[in-house]
């Protein structure tokens, strides 16, 4: 088996797109880490259709408009230069040494916002304390440093993980509701944990023939409940941004219950299979909340024509997810910057031609329905 190839010390010039790092990212990867990226629940239906539900969407163009605007946006009362953030993975130094430390440099030196799991492999106070290391170097504010929580069994622990957010200086919680019960991923190599959750106790599913299988199990009893949410706004005053709703009610009620956004995701298709896509659903739940909260989409963006047509549908921005451990795979810190390079650089030539500078210009009116 040939080994995987080392990160590249420069960016080649037929690096051009995200599929050319998709392309060549399994060169730089074990096998099996390459499998855990890509894979997708059950027979990948719903990991297909992340893809082709943009792919079914055309654009329509206004005529000899005014060019005169840009791509930043504010969510939560920050400003971000465009509508797109680095969407939350585990255990990136499966693709990198650096891991979480290379992707928040990139994210900071193109003032773009991070989500940092709560499965990262390095601690999240050294992922915020790179960001802030690396603005100071360059003389200007840290990019948007979100934390994304998975809740523990004991509320003692994802209690901790919340204070420790807060004091490193992270600037919102995101709760992912939709992943407590999917299946297990890779055996993690030595030197690669989920160094957040030292010496907290994992859920584990102990299932014995004859027994119970998943439902009224010490696993399913561990799920996100709407009482966590209630929980979670008392205990910290950041803002909470829920991760995984596909349904409109389910968005509907999270506002209610004190959610300051949402994120429109199916969890990249590795949990239930036959979800829709993620940019399928964004329009109904944008109706159904009515735009009281910014609605983030994720899952599934791969060009600026992506982000262009999900927020024409009613997202306020995108995560970017896979993308990155391609990038990350391919060259480290200076692929993941030259990744996000190309995706605004890609929105912004989009915007362009459709005859909408601004973001909020993009409307469902610019889209059209093709035929496949």
């Amino acid at each position: 088996m040939t080994p995987p190839l080392p990160p590249l010390a420069t960016i080649p010039p037929d690096l051009r797109t995200l599929a050319d790092y998709e392309r060549m990212a399994p060169t730089h990867l074990a096998p099996d880490v390459w499998h855990h990226i890509e894979e997708g629940a059950g027979r990948g239906i719903t990991l297909s259709e992340n893809r082709l539900a943009f792919d079914r969407i055309g654009l329509l163009p206004r005529a000899m408009a005014d060019l005169d605007g840009g791509t930043g946006v504010t969510l939560l009362g920050r400003a971000h230069a465009a509508p797109i953030l680095l969407a939350p993975l585990a255990y990136q130094r499966l693709a990198h040494p650096d891991g979480e430390l290379a992707s928040v440099r990139a994210a900071t030196a193109f003032d773009t916002g991070m989500v940092a799991s709560t499965l990262s492999s390095v601690p999240l106070e050294d992922i915020a304390a790179a960001a802030l290391a690396l603005a100071g170097e360059m003389g200007k504010p840290r990019a948007p440093l979100w934390f994304q929580l998975y809740l523990q069994p004991a509320r003692e622990h994802s209690l901790q993980l919340v204070r420790r957010a807060e004091a490193a200086g992270y600037e919102a919680i995101v709760l992912t509701i939709d992943a407590a019960l999917k299946p297990a991923g890779i055996t993690l190599p030595p030197g690669v944990e989920a160094v957040n959750l030292t010496g907290m106790p994992r859920p584990r599913q102990t299932a014995t023939p004859g027994g119970r299988i998943l439902l009224g199990t010490p696993l399913a009893a561990a799920a996100p409940s709407w009482d966590d949410l209630a929980w979670l706004r008392r205990e910290t005053s950041l803002p909470i941004l829920v991760k995984g709703l596909v349904l409109g009610e389910d968005a509907a009620r999270a506002v209610r219950e004190g959610a300051d956004g949402l994120i429109v995701s199916n969890h990249g298709g590795r949990v239930l299979d036959g979800l829709p896509s993620a940019v399928e659903l964004i329009q109904g739940v944008a109706e159904a909340t009515g735009g009281h909260v910014p609605l983030l989409l994720d899952g599934g963006v791969r060009l600026g024509t992506d982000v262009a047509k999900a927020l024409a549908l009613g997202a306020s921005a995108v995560l970017v997810g896979r993308p990155q451990m391609h990038a990350l795979a391919v060259a480290g810190m200076a692929g993941v910057a030259h990744m996000i390079h190309i995706l605004r650089t890609e929105l912004e030539a989009a915007m362009a031609q459709l005859g909408c500078p601004r973001p909020d210009l993009l409307t469902p009116d610019r889209l059209v329905a093709l035929q496949r």
